[in-house]
């Protein structure tokens, strides 16, 4: 169970909310809707005005628990991605991170949170604009070359009904550790972890005929994709049919890596 309790009224569409034991920024426009937890600078919910639908999954046994990750919504995994180090995806999904500027016009939001190091010296930024679109660009602003993923989690009618249109035919299957052929659009009716070497700008495009909507994600920057869906397979943070609402397209930087004040960027819109 969660309990929400308002901390904040920043501005009359702005709020900061605590969430079980994490602090989270409310957005409330005539644009739409958003939510995003401090600790990790966590997008877990975006309704832009007139969805149905929440535009993200966001797991139903969530504990808001601090120091561990959310599962949904758009985890920023850097500095780096997978269980190549601990944590797994790297500590910027479990820090916690400033709201560092915010811009509110009528027609559009920008929100931009920053990552400070212990020494406080900026590692990372994102900023996140809400219109009729939904606009996330991070920012790498750390010495050392890193690896970043944003993370996210569509939230969809029922996973075999869905199909992701836009990628290659071809992708590393991470469970096999082998490059392998796909289709394009693929379906997916297994446990899926593919990371797709793609040129940018790319668009992919989930087909929901469940919820009767299309949602087309602009991947900029970004040297892979990643397509995940864990299926059966028993996945922390996710009751065992959790998978069934979810699946996840990434954009990611994960075997070019990013440089000192690089930038990668997910435009996300529903058609």
């Amino acid at each position: 169970m969660t309990t929400i309790t308002l901390l904040k009224q920043i501005t009359p569409e702005l709020s900061l909310q605590q969430y079980n034991e994490i602090p989270v920024i409310a957005l409330q426009h005539r644009v739409g809707s958003a939510l995003i937890a401090l600790q990790g600078a966590h997008l877990f919910s975006w309704k832009p005005q007139g969805a149905a639908q929440d535009v993200f999954w966001l797991s139903e046994v969530e504990p808001f628990s601090a120091g561990n990750a959310i599962r949904g919504g758009v985890p920023i995994c850097y500095p780096w991605f997978g269980s190549v180090q601990s944590p797994p995806h790297g500590y910027a999904r479990i820090s916690l991170w400033q709201l560092s500027d915010y811009a509110i016009a009528e027609d559009k939001v920008r929100l931009e949170f920053s990552l400070f190091s212990a020494e406080n010296l900026i590692e990372a930024k994102i900023s996140m604009q809400f219109c009729d679109h939904c606009e996330l660009t991070f920012t790498h602003y750390g010495q050392q070359p890193a690896q970043a993923a944003l993370h996210s989690y569509f939230h969809i009618g029922d996973i075999e009904s869905v199909s992701v249109a836009g990628l290659p035919t071809t992708c590393f299957n991470s469970l096999q550790q082998q490059n392998e052929p796909v289709p394009s659009p693929r379906r997916i009716s297994a446990n899926v972890d593919g990371i797709y070497a793609v040129a940018s700008p790319l668009t992919t495009t989930v087909h929901d005929p469940v919820y009767q909507r299309n949602i087309v994600i602009e991947h900029n920057n970004a040297t892979e994709v990643v397509l995940w869906n864990p299926w059966h397979k028993a996945t922390s943070g996710m009751s065992e049919q959790g998978y069934k609402t979810m699946v996840c397209v990434e954009s990611a930087r994960i075997n070019h890596l990013l440089s000192q004040g690089e930038q990668i960027r997910t435009r996300i819109k529903l058609a």
